[in-house]
């Protein structure tokens, strides 16, 4: 699918959701929407990326967007799913993925949730050394079919976006394989407990290149390879590569495409085809940023210093990262009438505001658009992932509803509710109670 065909299909579910009343002035001013057709077609392009002959598991990252109807419709299209805390590894289960296709990845694990997973089953990639103490107790006391391995930071530097960088030099994430001492510790760390099978590595993702991502990962096969020499055995059977594929938020294009990742793959890491070894992928942003839009009504405008403004029910509970770093995730907007069809006429510089009671509550600060009036649409695109799914609960706003959307051949738009808007009781107020 083009970009035309791209944004056609936006204003085709955009429009019928005002119809349908899931946008409506009054009882429904901001709703997210995941376009459920091309998350199975941006699926469907990762899985053929990767040659058939390879055994791979491709986990969605659950903190992309961690809605339960989500991830059934991720583990429908046959993926698995990456978690980062016990509650996304609670969110997975409630979504039905085995406890095999579950990787937990979380830096901070308890003995307690070590304990879980591995009486589950899931994977677990340790974090440090300390983590692997903590397996060696557990696992002396009882038996587990989990996948265990170690998370390795190839220390390969960063990519433009600093706080998006996981290989640094000093990442909080992983064990640093140049570290001095590290390797060897880490030789000796496999060399000592047997059900020690994977290596885990994830270098980044937005604002990392394609080349600093396969750079690391080679670094991680590499390390998989010096093991098994090592050792005189094939002990490490698998590498977990983690996700990253950075996304085009300049455009609809699809671009970098799974295919162009997996080409830099092949040129640094070649041994990672050789189908000597298990793989698994965690892919989020990647997968569901650009099949998802937030729609949110302007209820004013106003001219300040002389630049409109209008103020609309989309702010930083819903595009956190925009609004505190917003030259790190600028957000496309478009602007749409009551009824959903895009605004024509002349682009007007105007800044596009939310509804948080603080002065940089913005989206865009003078983004020329057609001029907004009280009761148009705003458009967000590219919101599928990190935007929606998680708000930031500053002001006690009301998290919204989220739709999913599929498109028949007739042109037909059918919704599936994700997440029902959250109610707001004034009779919880004891401010308003009694009247």
């Amino acid at each position: 699918m083009n970009g035309s065909d791209k944004a056609d299909r936006r204003e085709r579910i955009l429009r019928a959701a005002v119809q349908q009343g899931l946008l409506e002035p009054e009882t429904a001013v901001l709703a997210g929407f995941v376009d459920l057709d091309g998350v199975n077609d941006t699926v469907t392009s990762l899985r053929s990326a990767f040659p058939e002959s390879l055994r791979v598991l491709h986990a969605f990252a659950a903190k992309a967007n961690c809605l339960v109807p989500v991830l059934e419709e991720m583990r429908l299209s046959g993926m698995g799913c990456e978690v980062a805390s016990a509650g996304e590894l609670a969110q997975a289960l409630e979504a039905g993925f085995e406890p095999a296709h579950i990787v937990f990845d979380s830096p901070a694990k308890t003995r307690a949730e070590l304990v879980r997973a591995l009486s589950l089953g899931v994977t677990v990639n340790a974090d440090s050394f300390q983590e692997l103490s903590r397996l060696d107790e557990i696992l002396a006391t009882r038996r587990s079919d989990s996948r265990i391995g170690v998370r390795v930071n190839p220390q390969i530097g960063a990519g433009s976006i600093t706080a998006m960088s996981t290989a640094t030099s000093t990442s909080k994430f992983g064990i640093p394989l140049e570290d001095e001492g590290n390797r060897r510790r880490l030789l000796q760390a496999y060399r000592d407990r047997p059900w020690l099978t994977w290596v885990h590595t994830h270098v980044g993702s937005q604002g990392c290149p394609l080349d600093l991502i396969a750079r690391g990962i080679a670094k991680a096969v590499e390390f998989a390879e010096e093991i098994n020499a090592h050792l005189g055995r094939r002990q490490v059977t698998g590498i977990d590569i983690g996700g990253g594929l950075p996304v085009n938020f300049d455009s609809d294009e699809t671009t970098p495409g799974f295919d162009a990742y997996v080409d830099h793959l092949r040129e640094h890491a070649p041994a990672l085809f050789s189908g000597e070894y298990e793989i698994i992928t965690e892919f989020g942003r990647s997968v569901l940023a650009k099949n998802g839009f937030t729609a949110a009504y302007v209820e004013y405008t106003k001219t300040v210093g002389g630049r409109p403004i209008a103020i609309t029910h989309a702010g930083a509970q819903v595009a956190t990262r925009t609004v505190f770093a917003p030259d790190a995730w600028p957000l496309r907007i478009e602007a749409h009438g009551p009824g959903g069809r895009a605004k024509r006429g002349r682009p007007v510089p105007q800044d596009i505001a939310g509804p948080c009671c603080f002065a940089g509550d913005l989206l865009a600060r003078n983004r020329a658009l057609p001029l907004l009036d009280v009761g148009d649409l705003v458009v967000v695109p590219d919101t599928g992932a990190y935007y929606f799914s998680t708000p930031f609960h500053y002001n006690s706003l009301p998290e919204p509803a989220v739709h999913g959307a599929r498109v028949d051949a007739d042109g037909r738009v059918a919704f599936r509710q994700l997440r029902a808007a959250q109610a707001v009781h004034p009779a919880s107020d004891p401010a308003l109670a009694g009247r």
